[in-house]
């Protein structure tokens, strides 16, 4: 069994897959489409986000009995397609869902509290008390949309806090000691905080809209550490100089996939960008929320766990 590795990883996926017996190769520097020319003599592929696989690269994996992707979701994979021929597909959900509940929770208090702005303002020389006064958590309720791994894991970091946590889910069933489950409407009916937690699909890309935003009785605070293009920046923008949003942590932006860094030269920049990044209220961090030391090696093993379990069965 052949394995073809496409983006480097903890050094336990291709250790422990050498000690089951399988035959590993690695290459993440080869174009798409000089992979797709070789994929034929695999059985097996691992990625991360490095390109798309498609169609046509699917119909070239003539040998290919599964994917593993080290990582949430499977947006960047014709799943479908993939199914239809056969090939078992593994992501790793499990490996960085309690990284990302802790990031949802540090976000979330740290826009409360001022925490950015505090520290910028102190290493100005700048001693403003009364402009820092800060927000607490306790008291407040907590919308959680999509209540998979993720929400499930930031639901049990808010366990100690005094806060009411309602999850909405396209599932059923799905609600627990940590958050209740009910339908969209009384999430946004009650809610002080939504967090999102959904994968990319049809059904959530540009979910989060200003008929969407409009739609919850009070402003909100806004966290997402879920996908960029969930939400449309422009609305999320109104949104904020309007106060129906009070504040937004974004570990994920709509513009990503796009090379980040050209939005930074004068005449590329999204309007809309602009705002969030002179924004008091805004917290930005760079697709990180499951990004740990510890995430890397737990998505790495349950990697590994997933293919070994495949193949004995």
């Amino acid at each position: 069994m052949k394995i073809l590795h496409l983006d480097t990883n903890h050094p336990l996926l291709i250790n422990q897959l050498n000690d089951l017996g399988f035959t590993n190769h690695e290459d993440c520097t080869s174009s798409k489409s000089e992979i797709e020319a070789k994929i034929a003599d695999y059985d097996g592929f691992i990625i991360r986000s490095r390109f798309t696989i498609d169609q046509p690269f699917l119909d070239a994996a003539k040998n290919l009995k599964f994917i593993g992707r080290v990582g949430a979701g499977l947006e960047n994979i014709d799943c479908d397609y993939a199914i239809e021929k056969g090939i078992h597909l593994i992501s790793a959900p499990e490996g960085n869902r309690n990284a990302v509940g802790e990031h949802a929770l540090g976000m979330l208090l740290s826009l409360f509290n001022k925490l950015n702005k505090a520290d910028r303002e102190v290493r100005q020389g700048k001693w403003l008390r009364e402009e820092n006064r800060g927000l607490e958590l306790d008291g407040k309720t907590v919308g959680l949309i999509g209540y998979g791994n993720m929400g499930k894991a930031f639901a049990k970091k808010l366990r100690g806090f005094d806060v009411n946590v309602l999850c909405h889910d396209i599932k059923t069933n799905v609600g627990d000691a940590n958050a209740k489950q009910v339908i969209l409407e009384e999430l946004k009916a009650k809610a002080d905080v939504l967090s999102l937690h959904i994968p990319q699909t049809a059904q959530t890309l540009k979910m989060v809209n200003s008929e969407f935003i409009n739609g919850f009785k009070k402003p909100f605070w806004l966290i997402n550490t879920a996908r960029g293009k969930s939400v449309v920046t422009e609305d999320l923008v109104t949104a904020l100089k309007s106060g129906k949003i009070l504040g937004a942590g974004l570990d994920v932006l709509e513009y990503e996939k796009a090379s980040f860094e050209n939005l930074f030269s004068s005449d590329n920049m999204p309007e809309a960008f602009q705002y969030l990044i002179a924004s008091e209220n805004v917290l930005l961090s760079p697709h990180v929320a499951g990004w740990t030391i510890e995430s890397k090696e737990k998505l790495a093993q349950t990697i590994v766990d997933k293919i070994e379990a495949f193949f004995k069965k």
